[in-house]
Protein backbone atom coordinates (compact mmCIF):
# COMPACT_ATOMS: atom_id res chain seq x y z
CA UNK A 1 0.00 0.00 0.00
CA UNK A 2 2.01 3.21 -1.31
CA UNK A 3 -0.72 5.31 -1.76
CA UNK A 4 0.44 8.18 0.74
CA UNK A 5 3.77 8.66 2.97
CA UNK A 6 4.07 7.24 5.75
CA UNK A 7 4.63 8.83 9.07
CA UNK A 8 6.68 7.72 12.08
CA UNK A 9 4.74 5.29 14.62
CA UNK A 10 5.28 8.09 17.07
CA UNK A 11 3.72 11.09 15.36
CA UNK A 12 1.34 12.82 17.21
CA UNK A 13 -2.50 13.25 15.99
CA UNK A 14 -4.06 17.29 15.67
CA UNK A 15 -7.43 17.23 17.69
CA UNK A 16 -8.86 17.77 14.51
CA UNK A 17 -7.33 15.02 12.60
CA UNK A 18 -8.33 12.92 15.56
CA UNK A 19 -11.88 13.97 15.20
CA UNK A 20 -11.80 12.83 11.40
CA UNK A 21 -11.13 9.58 12.22
CA UNK A 22 -13.62 9.05 14.87
CA UNK A 23 -15.97 9.95 12.14
CA UNK A 24 -14.44 7.69 9.43
CA UNK A 25 -14.45 4.80 11.81
CA UNK A 26 -18.22 5.18 12.66
CA UNK A 27 -18.55 4.82 8.49
CA UNK A 28 -16.80 1.83 8.54
CA UNK A 29 -18.82 0.07 11.54
CA UNK A 30 -22.20 1.40 9.25
CA UNK A 31 -20.85 -0.04 5.89
CA UNK A 32 -22.66 -1.38 3.46
CA UNK A 33 -23.12 -5.03 2.78
CA UNK A 34 -21.41 -4.58 -0.52
CA UNK A 35 -18.38 -2.95 0.69
CA UNK A 36 -18.06 -6.70 3.05
CA UNK A 37 -18.95 -8.75 -0.07
CA UNK A 38 -16.21 -6.90 -1.54
CA UNK A 39 -13.82 -7.28 1.29
CA UNK A 40 -14.20 -10.80 1.39
CA UNK A 41 -13.78 -11.48 -2.50
CA UNK A 42 -10.85 -9.66 -2.15
CA UNK A 43 -9.46 -11.57 0.84
CA UNK A 44 -10.20 -15.35 -1.55
CA UNK A 45 -8.06 -14.02 -4.41
CA UNK A 46 -5.01 -13.91 -2.88
CA UNK A 47 -2.90 -16.75 -4.80
CA UNK A 48 -2.06 -18.46 -1.46
CA UNK A 49 -5.45 -18.66 -0.63
CA UNK A 50 -6.31 -20.67 -3.45
CA UNK A 51 -6.18 -23.87 -1.26
CA UNK A 52 -8.31 -22.00 1.74
CA UNK A 53 -10.97 -20.81 -0.60
CA UNK A 54 -11.76 -24.46 -1.55
CA UNK A 55 -11.81 -25.61 2.10
CA UNK A 56 -15.41 -24.13 3.21
CA UNK A 57 -15.14 -24.55 7.22
CA UNK A 58 -11.57 -23.13 6.85
CA UNK A 59 -12.64 -19.94 4.57
CA UNK A 60 -15.26 -19.27 6.88
CA UNK A 61 -12.95 -19.11 9.48
CA UNK A 62 -10.44 -16.62 7.28
CA UNK A 63 -13.44 -14.74 6.59
CA UNK A 64 -14.40 -14.23 10.17
CA UNK A 65 -10.89 -13.56 11.08
CA UNK A 66 -10.70 -10.90 9.11
CA UNK A 67 -13.32 -9.16 9.86
CA UNK A 68 -13.10 -9.57 13.71
CA UNK A 69 -9.51 -7.19 12.53
CA UNK A 70 -11.21 -4.89 11.24
CA UNK A 71 -13.88 -4.80 13.77
CA UNK A 72 -10.89 -4.73 15.77
CA UNK A 73 -8.60 -1.64 14.59
CA UNK A 74 -11.85 0.54 13.99
CA UNK A 75 -12.31 -0.37 18.13
CA UNK A 76 -9.15 0.94 19.25
CA UNK A 77 -8.88 4.06 16.61
CA UNK A 78 -12.26 4.90 18.14
CA UNK A 79 -10.89 5.30 21.60
CA UNK A 80 -6.95 6.32 20.54
CA UNK A 81 -7.49 7.84 16.88
CA UNK A 82 -4.26 6.64 14.60
CA UNK A 83 -2.05 4.94 17.54
CA UNK A 84 -0.78 1.89 16.65
CA UNK A 85 -2.85 -0.68 16.78
CA UNK A 86 -2.28 -3.65 19.03
CA UNK A 87 -2.20 -7.40 17.34
CA UNK A 88 -5.13 -9.14 18.63
CA UNK A 89 -4.94 -13.34 18.08
CA UNK A 90 -7.73 -15.01 19.28
CA UNK A 91 -8.69 -18.20 20.52
CA UNK A 92 -10.19 -18.96 16.95
CA UNK A 93 -7.39 -17.44 14.85
CA UNK A 94 -4.48 -19.82 17.04
CA UNK A 95 -7.06 -22.47 16.40
CA UNK A 96 -6.61 -21.59 13.00
CA UNK A 97 -3.19 -21.16 12.25
CA UNK A 98 -2.90 -25.18 13.76
CA UNK A 99 -5.44 -26.16 11.08
CA UNK A 100 -3.75 -24.80 8.00
CA UNK A 101 -0.43 -26.14 9.75
CA UNK A 102 -2.08 -29.53 9.57
CA UNK A 103 -3.36 -29.19 6.14
CA UNK A 104 0.50 -28.62 5.02
CA UNK A 105 -0.30 -24.83 4.51
CA UNK A 106 2.72 -22.44 5.08
CA UNK A 107 2.75 -18.21 5.82
CA UNK A 108 1.13 -17.98 2.03
CA UNK A 109 -2.11 -18.90 3.26
CA UNK A 110 -1.81 -15.65 5.17
CA UNK A 111 -2.48 -13.16 1.47
CA UNK A 112 -6.44 -12.58 2.43
CA UNK A 113 -4.87 -9.84 4.96
CA UNK A 114 -2.68 -8.59 2.72
CA UNK A 115 -5.70 -8.37 -0.30
CA UNK A 116 -8.35 -7.46 2.05
CA UNK A 117 -5.84 -4.75 3.05
CA UNK A 118 -5.78 -2.97 -0.55
CA UNK A 119 -9.67 -3.46 -0.91
CA UNK A 120 -10.15 -1.82 2.93
CA UNK A 121 -7.10 1.08 1.93
CA UNK A 122 -9.31 2.10 -1.27
CA UNK A 123 -13.05 2.40 0.39
CA UNK A 124 -11.32 3.89 3.28
CA UNK A 125 -9.84 6.52 1.11
CA UNK A 126 -13.75 7.42 -0.28
CA UNK A 127 -14.75 7.53 3.48
CA UNK A 128 -11.92 10.29 4.14
CA UNK A 129 -12.39 12.31 0.87
CA UNK A 130 -15.84 12.36 1.77
CA UNK A 131 -15.04 13.79 5.37
CA UNK A 132 -13.25 17.01 4.79
CA UNK A 133 -12.07 19.60 1.88
CA UNK A 134 -8.87 20.75 3.32
CA UNK A 135 -6.20 19.86 1.63
CA UNK A 136 -4.14 19.94 5.13
CA UNK A 137 -6.01 17.73 7.29
CA UNK A 138 -6.84 15.51 4.10
CA UNK A 139 -3.29 15.09 3.76
CA UNK A 140 -2.73 14.29 7.75
CA UNK A 141 -5.64 11.92 7.84
CA UNK A 142 -4.53 9.69 5.03
CA UNK A 143 -1.05 9.79 6.38
CA UNK A 144 -1.70 8.93 9.70
CA UNK A 145 -4.49 6.34 9.23
CA UNK A 146 -2.18 4.95 6.36
CA UNK A 147 0.49 4.08 8.55
CA UNK A 148 -1.97 2.84 11.25
CA UNK A 149 -3.42 0.74 9.07
CA UNK A 150 -0.60 -0.62 7.18
CA UNK A 151 1.35 -1.28 10.58
CA UNK A 152 -1.55 -3.35 12.20
CA UNK A 153 -1.42 -5.91 9.04
CA UNK A 154 2.16 -6.02 8.75
CA UNK A 155 2.13 -6.62 12.52
CA UNK A 156 -0.82 -9.39 12.53
CA UNK A 157 0.48 -11.26 9.69
CA UNK A 158 4.32 -11.32 11.07
CA UNK A 159 2.59 -12.48 14.14
CA UNK A 160 0.37 -15.29 12.64
CA UNK A 161 3.19 -16.51 10.64
CA UNK A 162 5.66 -16.43 13.70
CA UNK A 163 2.21 -19.25 14.92
CA UNK A 164 2.30 -21.02 11.57
CA UNK A 165 6.07 -21.84 11.30
CA UNK A 166 5.66 -22.92 15.24
CA UNK A 167 2.88 -25.37 14.20
CA UNK A 168 4.40 -26.78 11.26
CA UNK A 169 7.76 -27.24 13.04
CA UNK A 170 5.95 -29.48 16.06
CA UNK A 171 4.37 -31.65 13.67
CA UNK A 172 7.13 -31.88 11.66
CA UNK A 173 8.78 -33.65 14.51
CA UNK A 174 11.22 -31.58 17.28
CA UNK A 175 8.70 -31.14 19.67
CA UNK A 176 7.22 -34.08 19.68
CA UNK A 177 9.57 -36.10 21.54
CA UNK A 178 10.51 -33.49 24.09
CA UNK A 179 6.38 -33.08 24.81
CA UNK A 180 5.67 -36.84 24.85
CA UNK A 181 8.87 -37.05 27.17
CA UNK A 182 7.13 -34.72 29.45
CA UNK A 183 4.01 -36.14 30.01
CA UNK A 184 5.85 -39.47 30.71
CA UNK A 185 7.26 -37.57 33.60
CA UNK A 186 4.07 -36.18 34.54
CA UNK A 187 1.89 -39.71 33.90
CA UNK A 188 5.20 -40.85 36.45
CA UNK A 189 4.65 -38.51 38.94
CA UNK A 190 8.35 -37.64 38.76
CA UNK A 191 8.91 -34.11 40.36
CA UNK A 192 9.17 -32.05 37.15
CA UNK A 193 8.65 -28.72 37.86
CA UNK A 194 5.05 -27.38 36.90
CA UNK A 195 6.78 -24.33 34.62
CA UNK A 196 8.99 -26.48 32.85
CA UNK A 197 6.26 -29.24 32.31
CA UNK A 198 4.26 -26.83 30.85
CA UNK A 199 6.35 -25.30 28.43
CA UNK A 200 7.33 -28.48 26.98
CA UNK A 201 3.56 -29.56 27.19
CA UNK A 202 2.30 -26.44 25.81
CA UNK A 203 -0.69 -27.07 27.86
CA UNK A 204 -1.58 -26.19 31.56
CA UNK A 205 -1.55 -28.41 34.25
CA UNK A 206 -3.89 -26.53 36.70
CA UNK A 207 -7.70 -26.35 35.99
CA UNK A 208 -10.03 -28.89 34.56
CA UNK A 209 -8.72 -32.02 32.44
CA UNK A 210 -10.39 -34.56 30.29
CA UNK A 211 -8.33 -37.66 28.79
CA UNK A 212 -9.20 -39.50 25.93
CA UNK A 213 -7.28 -42.34 23.87
CA UNK A 214 -8.74 -42.71 20.46
CA UNK A 215 -8.08 -45.46 19.19
CA UNK A 216 -8.44 -46.35 15.06
CA UNK A 217 -9.41 -49.73 13.26
CA UNK A 218 -6.72 -51.01 11.84
CA UNK A 219 -7.83 -49.87 8.12
CA UNK A 220 -8.70 -46.27 9.44
CA UNK A 221 -6.14 -43.57 8.08
CA UNK A 222 -4.21 -41.85 11.05
CA UNK A 223 -5.48 -38.52 9.69
CA UNK A 224 -9.09 -40.04 11.07
CA UNK A 225 -7.96 -39.74 14.42
CA UNK A 226 -7.25 -36.09 13.87
CA UNK A 227 -10.45 -35.35 12.65
CA UNK A 228 -12.28 -37.14 15.27
CA UNK A 229 -10.30 -35.04 17.75
CA UNK A 230 -10.92 -32.11 16.01
CA UNK A 231 -15.09 -32.81 16.06
CA UNK A 232 -14.83 -33.85 20.02
CA UNK A 233 -13.29 -30.46 20.31
CA UNK A 234 -15.69 -28.43 18.24
CA UNK A 235 -18.62 -30.32 19.82
CA UNK A 236 -17.06 -29.57 24.12
CA UNK A 237 -16.38 -25.67 22.63
CA UNK A 238 -12.99 -25.55 23.22
CA UNK A 239 -10.01 -24.65 20.86
CA UNK A 240 -6.90 -26.15 22.54
CA UNK A 241 -5.76 -29.44 23.31
CA UNK A 242 -2.84 -31.85 24.04
CA UNK A 243 -1.72 -34.69 21.74
CA UNK A 244 0.88 -37.27 22.09
CA UNK A 245 0.65 -39.68 19.04
CA UNK A 246 0.81 -43.41 20.86
CA UNK A 247 0.80 -45.25 17.89
CA UNK A 248 0.21 -45.63 14.03
CA UNK A 249 -3.42 -45.92 15.13
CA UNK A 250 -3.69 -43.95 18.38
CA UNK A 251 -4.04 -41.03 20.17
CA UNK A 252 -3.90 -39.51 23.77
CA UNK A 253 -5.23 -36.87 24.43
CA UNK A 254 -6.30 -34.35 27.03
CA UNK A 255 -8.80 -31.46 27.02
CA UNK A 256 -8.91 -28.64 29.68
CA UNK A 257 -12.86 -29.01 29.90
CA UNK A 258 -14.63 -30.99 32.43
CA UNK A 259 -17.46 -31.55 30.03
CA UNK A 260 -16.45 -33.46 26.99
CA UNK A 261 -19.12 -33.76 24.29
CA UNK A 262 -18.53 -36.85 21.49
CA UNK A 263 -21.71 -35.57 19.87
CA UNK A 264 -22.02 -37.35 16.48
CA UNK A 265 -18.62 -38.95 16.37
CA UNK A 266 -19.94 -42.24 16.57
CA UNK A 267 -21.72 -41.96 12.91
CA UNK A 268 -19.00 -39.23 11.62
CA UNK A 269 -16.26 -41.28 12.40
CA UNK A 270 -16.80 -44.91 12.20
CA UNK A 271 -13.55 -46.05 12.15
CA UNK A 272 -12.28 -44.53 15.86
CA UNK A 273 -13.56 -45.81 18.93
CA UNK A 274 -12.98 -42.96 22.09
CA UNK A 275 -12.26 -44.21 25.47
CA UNK A 276 -13.01 -41.15 28.22
CA UNK A 277 -11.41 -40.84 31.60
CA UNK A 278 -13.77 -38.60 34.23
CA UNK A 279 -12.87 -35.23 34.81
CA UNK A 280 -10.16 -34.10 37.21
CA UNK A 281 -8.37 -30.89 38.47
CA UNK A 282 -4.24 -30.65 38.38
CA UNK A 283 -1.78 -32.74 37.42
CA UNK A 284 -3.29 -35.29 39.98
CA UNK A 285 -6.51 -35.19 37.48
CA UNK A 286 -4.00 -35.45 34.52
CA UNK A 287 -2.40 -38.93 35.85
CA UNK A 288 -5.97 -40.27 36.95
CA UNK A 289 -8.40 -39.30 34.40
CA UNK A 290 -5.76 -40.70 31.51
CA UNK A 291 -5.49 -43.72 33.53
CA UNK A 292 -8.98 -44.06 33.57
CA UNK A 293 -9.35 -43.64 29.47
CA UNK A 294 -6.64 -46.71 29.76
CA UNK A 295 -8.49 -48.89 31.30
CA UNK A 296 -11.73 -47.91 28.69
CA UNK A 297 -9.98 -48.57 26.29
CA UNK A 298 -8.69 -51.88 27.01
CA UNK A 299 -12.09 -53.18 28.11
CA UNK A 300 -13.01 -51.31 24.82
CA UNK A 301 -10.66 -53.38 22.85
CA UNK A 302 -12.17 -56.68 24.22
CA UNK A 303 -15.65 -55.65 24.06
CA UNK A 304 -18.27 -57.63 22.12
CA UNK A 305 -20.51 -55.12 21.82
CA UNK A 306 -20.96 -52.66 19.19
CA UNK A 307 -20.18 -49.80 21.02
CA UNK A 308 -17.63 -46.67 20.16
CA UNK A 309 -17.65 -44.24 22.72
CA UNK A 310 -17.49 -45.21 26.30
CA UNK A 311 -16.77 -43.11 29.91
CA UNK A 312 -15.28 -44.34 32.59
CA UNK A 313 -18.29 -43.75 34.67
CA UNK A 314 -20.34 -46.44 32.08
CA UNK A 315 -16.90 -48.76 32.45
CA UNK A 316 -16.06 -48.46 36.33
CA UNK A 317 -17.94 -51.33 37.69
CA UNK A 318 -17.04 -53.44 34.91
CA UNK A 319 -13.25 -52.23 35.44
CA UNK A 320 -13.55 -53.17 39.09
CA UNK A 321 -14.75 -56.55 38.23
CA UNK A 322 -13.29 -57.76 35.27
CA UNK A 323 -9.67 -57.75 35.61
CA UNK A 324 -9.70 -61.77 36.93
CA UNK A 325 -11.46 -63.08 33.68
CA UNK A 326 -12.00 -66.17 34.47
CA UNK A 327 -13.78 -65.32 37.36
CA UNK A 328 -15.89 -62.99 35.62
CA UNK A 329 -16.95 -65.60 33.01
CA UNK A 330 -17.91 -68.10 35.77
CA UNK A 331 -20.20 -65.68 37.65
CA UNK A 332 -21.73 -64.42 34.55
CA UNK A 333 -22.52 -68.16 33.50
CA UNK A 334 -23.72 -69.37 36.85
CA UNK A 335 -25.73 -65.83 37.00
CA UNK A 336 -27.37 -66.30 33.87
CA UNK A 337 -27.77 -69.70 32.65
CA UNK A 338 -28.98 -69.44 29.33
CA UNK A 339 -30.02 -66.29 29.26
CA UNK A 340 -26.14 -65.51 28.54
CA UNK A 341 -26.80 -67.20 24.73
CA UNK A 342 -30.43 -65.00 24.33
CA UNK A 343 -31.45 -63.02 21.11
CA UNK A 344 -29.79 -59.33 21.22
CA UNK A 345 -33.43 -57.91 21.69
CA UNK A 346 -33.94 -59.88 24.69
CA UNK A 347 -30.70 -58.80 26.36
CA UNK A 348 -31.20 -55.31 25.65
CA UNK A 349 -34.67 -55.29 26.91
CA UNK A 350 -33.35 -56.47 30.48
CA UNK A 351 -30.57 -54.35 30.88
CA UNK A 352 -33.02 -51.05 29.84
CA UNK A 353 -35.42 -52.57 32.34
CA UNK A 354 -32.72 -52.35 34.79
CA UNK A 355 -31.91 -48.82 33.82
CA UNK A 356 -35.38 -47.45 34.40
CA UNK A 357 -35.81 -48.97 37.04
CA UNK A 358 -37.63 -51.98 36.64
CA UNK A 359 -40.51 -50.51 35.75
CA UNK A 360 -42.13 -51.59 32.13
CA UNK A 361 -43.58 -48.30 31.20
CA UNK A 362 -40.24 -46.36 31.03
CA UNK A 363 -38.72 -49.15 29.78
CA UNK A 364 -41.14 -49.23 26.57
CA UNK A 365 -40.63 -45.81 25.80
CA UNK A 366 -37.07 -45.60 26.18
CA UNK A 367 -36.37 -48.78 23.31
CA UNK A 368 -39.66 -47.47 21.66
CA UNK A 369 -41.76 -50.46 21.68
CA UNK A 370 -44.96 -51.22 22.56
CA UNK A 371 -45.51 -52.40 26.69
CA UNK A 372 -46.67 -55.85 25.66
CA UNK A 373 -43.45 -56.41 23.81
CA UNK A 374 -41.14 -55.76 26.53
CA UNK A 375 -43.75 -57.98 28.82
CA UNK A 376 -43.05 -60.61 26.17
CA UNK A 377 -38.99 -60.46 26.66
CA UNK A 378 -38.87 -60.47 30.09
CA UNK A 379 -40.96 -63.52 30.14
CA UNK A 380 -38.61 -64.92 27.47
CA UNK A 381 -35.65 -63.81 30.44
CA UNK A 382 -37.12 -65.20 32.97
CA UNK A 383 -37.31 -68.88 31.31
CA UNK A 384 -34.04 -68.79 30.90
CA UNK A 385 -32.37 -67.58 33.80
CA UNK A 386 -31.15 -69.81 37.02
CA UNK A 387 -33.23 -67.90 39.47
CA UNK A 388 -35.98 -65.19 38.80
CA UNK A 389 -35.55 -61.88 38.23
CA UNK A 390 -36.54 -60.04 41.40
CA UNK A 391 -35.03 -62.40 43.42
CA UNK A 392 -31.66 -61.84 42.37
CA UNK A 393 -31.81 -58.72 40.50
CA UNK A 394 -28.46 -57.22 41.95
CA UNK A 395 -26.55 -59.90 40.34
CA UNK A 396 -27.92 -60.38 37.11
CA UNK A 397 -27.96 -56.97 36.66
CA UNK A 398 -23.84 -56.89 37.31
CA UNK A 399 -23.74 -60.02 35.34
CA UNK A 400 -25.53 -58.47 32.27
CA UNK A 401 -22.97 -55.34 32.59
CA UNK A 402 -19.56 -58.03 32.68
CA UNK A 403 -21.43 -59.74 29.40
CA UNK A 404 -21.87 -56.71 27.45
CA UNK A 405 -17.90 -55.94 27.79
CA UNK A 406 -17.14 -59.40 27.86
CA UNK A 407 -14.88 -60.51 24.90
Amino acid sequence: MHQVNQLPVDTPVSPAVAELIRAGVRAVIDAPPEWIDELNAAAISGAGMQPVAGDSPLLEVALRINAGNLSHWAAVNMIEPGVRVPVAITEEARAYIRDLARRGFDSGSLDSFRTAQNVAWRLWMQICFGLTDDPALLRELLEVTSTSIAQFIDDTVRELAELIDTARAELAAGTHAQRRAAVALVLEGAPIAKDRAERQLRYRLDGPHTALVLIGDPSTPPEELEATCESIMDASGVTRRLVVVSGASELWVWLPTADVVTGDVEATHPGVRVAIGSAADGRDGFRTSHFQALTVRRLLRRSRSSRRVARYEQARLVALLGDDQSAADEFVATTLGELRTAEEQVLVCVREWFAAGCRVSETAAALFTHRNTVLRRLARAESLLPTPLRENAVHIAVALELLDWAA
